[in-house]
């Protein structure tokens, strides 16, 4: 009897490991699925390195962003080439000959605030090695032929009241403030994102005809730079960067691997024909899709009409998926208003059931909280609150 039970007790030792493995070979757990982090690279706040250790989660890993510091650069450009041009002594509000700008800064702990703040600097020669509100230097800049000092009136972060980064509100009040401290020593004003830039220019006193620019490249920003009130933007590419994000993800969840994840419907058309217009770049050493920028001001600004979708990319026949995406802030301008619009655009066409989750700009946890049933989930995308946050969402998805 003994002998007996010993032999059934190993057939069914041996039954029970090759249905464990028989099970797991079919089930996917959340930690194998594909996750595509955007907007928001995981990265230091301080050194701004990328945190490698988040991108090889798992081999379906991916950011899917725009270049930041090129970004920057195109700003920075931008700038230069209306300066260029303008008239010096109209621009030199009091005649001093020093230009005085004011500066929205956004999220200090935010790469590419961080980036675009790097880049006005060093255009108008104002950089001095750090993206610190007060660490700059004087400057100069051709206006119009003539060589003039460049003189950074001030810096701030846009923080409101309750926490929250990138603050219109509290652009508005910074400007006001602006406005009466500096008068007309205020020669142009330039922002880090259009939410600050259209924030300023709801100052009651903002000054008349000064030159503002900012970034993103928003509806209501181009709709501004059409009767004159912006100066300029920059466009992040927004239906590429959110019609990549889908195209990643679509990639992975078709089983696509290696360099076919960020080429097929990038720079060659996807099983399904699609092929997203932009020309977007893969960084390998990021594992990083990023879309490009271009300036945009009053010679080109119909180009960007809101609404142009991307005649690329045509309704699928692929098969529907489901995915779990977060976006930091409900009341992040560029966010709220052209990336999620986009996404609710491009997602159906590729058969990609969205479930949003909206955080408060201020605490992880206003998305943490809400990025749960992750079972019921076929993938992720992540935008999180704050750059080194990737470990919290990732160790939600161990299990």
């Amino acid at each position: 009897m003994k002998k007996i039970f010993g032999i059934l007790l190993i057939f069914a030792v041996l039954g029970g490991i090759a249905f464990a493995g028989g099970a797991g070979e079919g089930v996917v757990t959340n930690a194998q699925k594909p996750l595509v982090f955007f907007n928001r690279q995981p990265s230091d706040p301080t050194t701004g390195s990328i945190d490698m250790d988040a991108m090889n989660w798992n081999d379906k890993t991916y950011y899917v962003g725009f270049d930041a510091a090129g970004g920057g650069a195109v700003q920075g450009q931008l700038i230069l080439d209306y300066l260029a041009s303008a008239d010096p002594a109209k621009l030199d509000r009091n005649g001093d000959g020093v230009i005085g700008y004011l500066l929205c800064i956004g999220d200090v702990g935010h790469n590419d605030s961080n980036a675009r703040t790097r880049g006005i600097r060093e255009a108008l020669g104002t950089w001095n090695g750090s993206t610190e509100a007060t660490n700059v230097k004087e400057g100069s800049a051709n206006v119009g032929g003539t060589t003039m000092k460049v003189v950074e009136l001030q810096g701030l972060p846009m923080t409101g009241t309750d926490g929250s980064t990138w603050n219109a509100n509290a652009a508005t009040d910074a400007m006001m403030n602006w406005a009466t401290r500096f008068g007309d020593a205020i020669d142009m004003v330039v922002s880090n994102n259009d939410g600050m830039a259209m924030g300023c220019l709801q100052a009651s006193n903002y000054p008349a005809g000064v030159p503002i620019f900012g970034y993103d490249a928003n509806a209501d920003a181009i709709d501004a730079i059409g009767n004159g009130t912006l100066t300029g933007t920059v466009s992040q590419n927004v239906d590429a960067q959110a019609a990549g994000t889908l195209q990643v993800l679509r990639n992975l969840l078709d089983g696509l691997t290696g360099a076919d994840v960020y080429t097929k419907g990038f720079s060659e058309p996807d099983q399904y024909g699609n092929k997203i217009t932009p020309t977007v770049d893969y960084r390998a050493d990021e594992k990083a899709v990023m879309a490009q920028n271009s300036g945009v001001n009053a010679d080109n600004w119909q180009q960007y009409t809101f609404g142009n979708r991307d005649a690329g990319i045509k309704q699928t026949n692929a098969p529907a998926k489901k995915v779990l995406l977060t976006i930091y802030n409900s009341a992040d301008n560029f966010l709220s208003s052209s990336y999620l619009p986009a996404l609710q655009y491009y997602a159906p066409l590729m058969n990609i059931e969205l479930t949003v989750v909206q955080g408060d700009g201020q605490n992880e946890a206003s998305c943490l909280d809400r990025f749960t049933n992750l079972g019921n989930f076929d993938a992720y995308a992540i935008n999180m609150v704050k750059t080194n946050s990737a470990r919290d969402y990732l160790d939600r998805l161990r299990y």
